[in-house]
């Protein structure tokens, strides 16, 4: 074996005991901070504002049934069914772009998670192939309550706002066990572009989805289940 061959060996090797470890360590603690909220944070201090992370992290049983609701009918209704990724979805995006209509979102939670916490949020052939690589391990490591609790405490839901906890606090003043089953459909509505949508503040246009999310809501199942049961 010659030196680069070693040398591909050897990043091979940690490259995957690296993140192999690194997600099942955030199979079991809160993730704190993701790449999105230093991101964010970098380009508010380039405009000249003051970098702000409204963040705290809160386990499932303490966020509203309705929210996991919502934003699977919002983001992903096959959440509980697929493996990480909806081929339908991947399909009918390529067959628009190539028809050159608008590029519509086809990822499911469990691909916003990977790329939430462990990637960057520009687009380019080498993401699209780590947000497949670590959508694979989450779902095969974490499951999809522990995709669904991290996707909701990290996911952005607002302009420095990050999470249930926080987009409960600052855009309802209330707790995320609190949340209503409306409040929880106008976030889902906010999600696609939580910069330019504001809950707590919905335009006409959100609260026409709105009312679509609420109806897809009704064929969602409660999630998760045992938590809904107590």
């Amino acid at each position: 074996m010659n030196k680069f061959t070693r040398w591909i060996r050897n990043i091979l090797i940690f490259f995957f005991t690296s993140t192999i470890l690194s997600v099942v360590i955030l199979k079991y603690i809160p993730v704190y901070v993701t790449p999105l909220m230093l991101i964010r944070a970098v380009e508010q201090m380039a405009r000249g504002e003051a970098p702000t992370i409204n963040h705290h992290w809160v386990p499932l049983e303490r966020i509203t049934h309705h929210l996991p609701q919502a934003v699977m009918a919002s983001e992903d209704n096959l959440f509980l069914k697929h493996k990480g990724f909806d081929l339908e979805q991947i399909q009918k995006a390529q067959i628009e772009a190539q028809e050159g209509k608008r590029q519509r979102g086809a990822s499911t939670i469990s691909q916003q998670t990977a790329r939430n916490v462990f990637l960057w949020q520009k687009r380019s052939w080498l993401r699209k192939g780590l947000e497949a690589y670590f959508t694979f391990l989450i779902e095969a490591i974490w499951g999809k309550e522990r995709i669904m609790e991290v996707y909701l405490n990290s996911i952005e839901m607002g302009k420095g706002i990050y999470g249930a906890h926080a987009v409960a606090r600052y855009n309802f003043n209330t707790t995320p066990d609190r949340l209503t089953r409306d409040q929880c459909a106008y976030i889902a509505v906010s999600l696609p572009n939580p910069l330019e949508r504001d809950s707590a503040h919905p335009s006409a246009k959100m609260r026409k989805m709105h009312k679509t999310i609420l109806k897809r809501m009704k064929q969602i199942d409660t999630f998760p289940r045992e938590v809904c049961a107590q």
